[in-house]
């Protein structure tokens, strides 16, 4: 009787040392919210939302359309107004007077934020052929960078900065000094460009 009770005794322990080794496990072992790749899955969905922030102010107070089309039409083979002379897109902070630059500063700058902006278009009437113009350059993107994109889209009557002159000038006036064809001559829609921002931290 002694001796059951004994290998009794003797599993109850041994079960008891497993449990105990197989919760000291999982604990050590444990993904928290303060690991590296969930730290950084994080910090990333934050730069994506201030992206998508930025994208849906910008579109709401036409900011977004306006940066679109700010491009200078009345000298050489044209470019962004105010870009490098050697490329037709900024190669950094775009100038003061963008109609994207309060809020790329606010949103991005302050926050140590690198960022790309490209403006793809379509090149005809087929939504799957599409080319890409850089707005702003700021580098080659980390391995964590994240992406935001925001359609536009632009009409024949869409107004282009006069850039001094004083009367404005329509996409329709100025197609063939635009980097975007006119993708339906027949319909009031010039083009369907989409907006993609890159960003990544500094």
């Amino acid at each position: 009787m002694d001796r059951a009770q004994a290998h009794t005794l003797e599993a109850f322990v041994a079960a008891l040392l497993l449990v105990a080794g197989l919760v000291f496990a999982s604990q050590a072992t444990a993904v928290t919210p303060l690991s590296a790749s969930t730290s950084n899955q994080h910090i990333e969905n934050q730069h994506r939302a201030v992206a998508n922030d930025l994208l849906a102010v910008t579109a709401e107070d036409g900011s977004l359309r306006e940066a679109v089309v700010y491009w200078n039409t009345s000298e050489g083979d044209g470019g962004f107004i105010n870009s490098s002379e050697e490329r037709a897109y900024y190669t950094g902070t775009p100038p003061e007077d963008h109609p994207l630059y309060g809020t790329l500063e606010s949103f991005f700058a302050e926050r140590h934020l690198a960022y790309n902006v490209d403006v793809s278009y379509q090149r005809g009437p087929e939504a799957t052929d599409r080319s890409t113009q850089p707005m702003v350059v700021m580098g080659s993107p980390s391995d964590n960078a994240v992406s935001a994109t925001r359609t536009v889209v632009l009409y024949d009557s869409t107004e282009l900065p006069t850039e001094g002159e004083e009367e404005t000038k329509t996409l329709a006036e100025v197609e063939n000094e635009f980097y975007a064809d006119d993708i339906d001559p027949d319909s009031q829609v010039y083009n369907v460009v989409e907006v993609r921002i890159v960003v990544w931290r500094l």
